[in-house]
C-alpha cells in the first residue's frame, strides 16, 4: 500500500488476521523460564483444587455471617409492606403513612466489600420480598432529573415480561420522568400481573402489590438537595407508589441528620442495623482458611502479618485480602517445584512414591530436611542422601507427622486463646490472629507477654478458670488424635476437682484476701497485687488447696504448649517463597 502522498494524511489499514496472537492457556505459564518441570500441569491443577475450595468457604461463610443481617431486614420490609396493606382511617396510621420506612444499614469503611454486600442483599430481597429492587449510586444521581430517570430505568429492567419490557421502555423514551409517571407505571404494571408468578392476571381478593425497594449504596456521597426533593415528592406518593429506602453508610448513622434537616429527616420512619464488623469478619476468615487442617496452605509470619497490616491499616477490605490470599498460594505453586505435594495427606503420600530423581534432589535441598539428616546416625544419613526409595518412605512419614502436628498445634492454640484472650490489657491479643501471628514469629513462652499472661491467670477466680477449661475440653474433645485424647482427659480431672465440696470453702478463702485488690483493674492495683503474691511465695506462706490447684491449672497448659514444639516433626516444606514476601513488602515500602 502506497503511503508517500504528502496531501493525503489520513491511511486505513486492514489488520492482518493471520498475524493474530494465539491465545496460551493459563497452565503454559507454568511451564515457562526455570520454573519448567515435568509436573508443572499438575502444580497447576492442584491450586485451582485448592482455589476454589477456598473460594467455596468464603462464599459459605459470607453467607452465613450475612443471614442474620439480612433476616432481620427481610422482616422490617415485610413488617412495612403489611403497613402498607393497611386501609385504617386513625389518624396516627394516616400521620404514619406520611413517612417512608427506611432502613439505614451501616456497613463499615470497608467500601470495596459493599458491593459484594449489596449484591446478595438484592437477591435475597428479590426471592422473599418484592421484584422491584432498584440501586443507585450517586455518581449516577447528580439531580432530581438523573435520580428518577435512572429508577425507571431499573424498574422497567425489573419486568419479567420481555414485550411489557420493550414497551415500557419506549414510553420512557416519549415521556418526561416524574413522580406521577412513575406511580402511573407501577399502578398500571401491578395491575397487570401477579408479582409471584409473572404474567398471570391479578384478583381483586388478592393481597395488595409488593414495594418498591431503593437502595441508596454510598448515601455520604450523594448531594443534599437531590436527596431532599426526591423524600419530599416520594412521602407525597406513597398511598399510591409504596416506597421503601434503604440507606448504606459506611461511617455512622449521623450522616443522616447532616445531609437532611428536622423537616426531610421527619419524613422518614428509620431503623438502624448493624453489620457485622469488619476485623470480626477477618478473624472468621482466618479461622475457616488458615486456622485449620482442612487446607494444607499455610503463610509465614511476615507474609500473613503484611496481609493484615494492608487490612488493618488501608482499607478493611475482605475482599482485598482474600486477593492477596490467592496471589500468595498462586505465586506458592508458579516458583515451588515441591508444591505438588500440596495436597491432602492422602494424595501426597501417593504422590510421592511416583517423585522423580529430580523432585528428590528438591527435597535433599531443603534446609529443615538438611537439619534433620544432620541429626541421624550414619548409616541412615547415606541411605537419605544415596537410596531413592528409602528417602520416599521417610518423607511419608515426616509429611504424616506434620499433618498430626498441624492439628495438635491450632487445637493447642484455640486454648491458649481461651485462657488468654481476657485476661487484663490482653497480653497475647485479644483476637486469635495475634496470637497465631506470634507463636509463628518466636517461640511464644521466650516472650515478655507469655509470663505476664500467666502471672495474671494465677489471680483468677474459680468460676474463671471452670469456664475456660470446659471450653477447653469442649475443644480437645473434638479432636480425635490419640495425642491429645490424655490432654482432655486430664482437664475432666482438675474440672472434677474444682467441683469438689472441699474446694469452695477453699477458693472463698483464698479469694477473700485478694478480692479488694481484684475490684480494680488498673495498672498500679494490678502491680501491687502482683508484687504481693510474689512476697508470700517468697515467705513460705502455706498454699491453700485451691491456690495449689490454681497452679496446677497454669503449669497444665504452659506444659502444653511447650510439648507441642517438642513434637514438631522435622520437614517443612516452604510454604512461601521470599518474592512473595518481597512483592507485599515493595506493596507497603517496607524492609524486606
Amino acid at each position: 500500500m502506497a503511503t508517500s502522498s504528502v496531501s493525503k494524511g489520513c491511511f486505513v489499514f486492514k489488520p492482518d488476521f493471520k498475524k493474530r496472537k494465539i491465545s496460551v492457556p493459563i497452565e503454559e505459564y507454568f511451564n515457562k523460564g526455570k520454573n519448567e518441570s515435568e509436573d508443572s500441569k499438575l502444580r497447576f491443577e492442584t491450586y485451582q483444587l485448592i482455589w476454589q475450595q477456598m473460594k467455596y468457604e468464603t462464599e459459605q461463610l459470607q453467607e452465613e455471617l450475612n443471614k442474620n443481617l439480612f433476616d432481620s431486614l427481610i422482616k422490617f420490609l415485610q413488617k412495612c409492606h403489611s403497613g402498607f396493606q393497611n386501609n385504617s382511617r386513625d389518624w396516627g396510621y394516616q400521620i404514619k403513612l406520611r413517612e417512608i420506612p427506611t432502613a439505614a444499614l451501616i456497613l463499615g469503611v470497608n467500601v470495596t466489600d459493599h458491593d459484594l454486600t449489596f449484591r446478595s442483599l438484592t437477591e435475597t430481597l428479590q426471592n422473599n420480598v418484592t421484584p422491584y429492587i432498584v440501586s443507585l449510586q450517586a455518581r449516577d444521581c447528580p439531580d432530581m432529573k438523573h435520580f428518577l430517570q435512572k429508577m425507571f430505568s431499573q424498574l422497567v429492567d425489573c419486568c419479567v415480561d420481555v414485550e411489557s419490557k420493550e414497551e415500557e421502555k419506549d414510553v420512557q423514551k416519549k415521556t418526561h420522568c416524574s413522580m406521577d409517571s412513575l406511580s402511573s407505571w407501577y399502578i398500571n404494571v401491578t395491575q397487570k400481573t401477579d408479582p409471584g408468578k409473572p404474567g398471570k392476571k391479578r384478583n381483586s381478593s388478592q393481597c395488595q402489590p409488593p414495594p418498591v425497594v431503593l437502595i441508596l449504596k454510598d448515601l455520604e456521597s450523594f448531594t443534599t438537595k437531590a436527596l431532599q426533593d426526591f423524600i419530599i415528592i416520594s412521602s407525597q406518593h406513597l398511598h399510591e407508589f409504596p416506597l421503601i429506602l434503604i440507606f448504606g453508610i459506611a461511617t455512622s448513622p449521623v450522616i443522616i441528620h447532616r445531609l437532611l434537616p428536622h423537616a426531610v429527616s421527619s419524613l422518614l420512619c428509620i431503623e438502624i442495623f448493624q453489620s457485622l464488623s469488619c476485623k470480626q469478619h477477618l478473624t472468621t476468615v482466618l479461622d475457616k482458611l488458615l486456622l485449620t487442617t482442612q487446607f494444607p496452605f499455610k503463610l509465614s509470619e511476615k507474609v500473613l502479618q503484611i496481609l493484615t497490616n494492608i487490612f488493618l491499616c488501608y482499607d478493611f477490605s475482605i475482599q482485598n485480602f482474600i486477593k492477596g490470599l490467592q496471589l500468595s498460594l498462586l505465586e506458592h505453586f508458579y516458583s515451588q517445584p515441591l508444591s505438588v505435594l500440596c495436597c491432602n495427606l492422602s494424595e501426597a503420600k501417593r504422590r510421592i512414591t511416583f517423585l522423580s530423581d529430580n523432585q528428590c534432589e528438591n527435597i535433599r535441598r531443603l534446609p529443615s530436611f538438611r537439619r534433620y539428616v544432620e541429626k541421624q546416625a550414619a548409616e541412615k544419613q547415606v541411605a537419605l542422601l544415596t537410596n531413592e526409595k528409602f528417602l520416599k518412605e521417610e518423607t511419608q512419614s515426616l509429611l504424616e507427622n506434620l499433618h498430626v502436628y498441624h492439628t495438635n498445634y491450632f487445637l493447642v492454640l484455640r486454648c491458649l486463646h481461651q485462657f488468654t484472650s481476657s485476661l487484663p490489657k490482653y497480653p497475647l491479643g485479644r483476637q486469635i490472629r495475634e496470637l497465631y501471628c506470634t507463636c509463628l514469629e518466636k517461640n511464644v513462652w521466650d516472650s515478655e507477654e507469655y509470663v505476664s499472661a500467666l502471672q495474671l491467670l494465677r489471680m483468677l477466680a474459680k468460676d474463671e478458670l471452670m469456664t475456660i477449661l470446659q471450653k477447653c475440653f469442649d475443644i480437645l474433645k473434638s479432636s480425635s488424635e490419640k495425642q491429645l485424647g490424655g490432654t482432655a482427659k486430664r482437664i475432666e480431672e482438675l474440672l472434677a476437682q474444682f467441683q469438689s465440696p472441699d474446694e469452695v470453702k477453699e477458693e472463698e478463702d483464698a479469694s477473700g484476701s485478694q478480692s479488694k485488690g481484684l475490684q480494680k483493674t488498673d495498672l498500679y492495683h494490678l502491680q501491687k497485687s502482683l508484687l504481693e503474691m510474689r512476697e508470700l511465695r517468697r515467705s513460705g506462706k502455706k498454699q491453700t488447696k485451691f491456690e495449689i490447684l490454681r497452679e496446677k491449672v497454669v503449669s497444665f497448659i504452659d506444659n502444653l504448649v511447650r510439648l507441642i514444639k517438642t513434637r514438631r516433626c522435622q520437614l517443612v516444606l516452604p510454604s512461601l517463597p521470599t518474592a512473595c514476601k518481597l512483592m507485599f513488602c515493595k506493596s507497603l515500602n517496607c524492609d524486606s
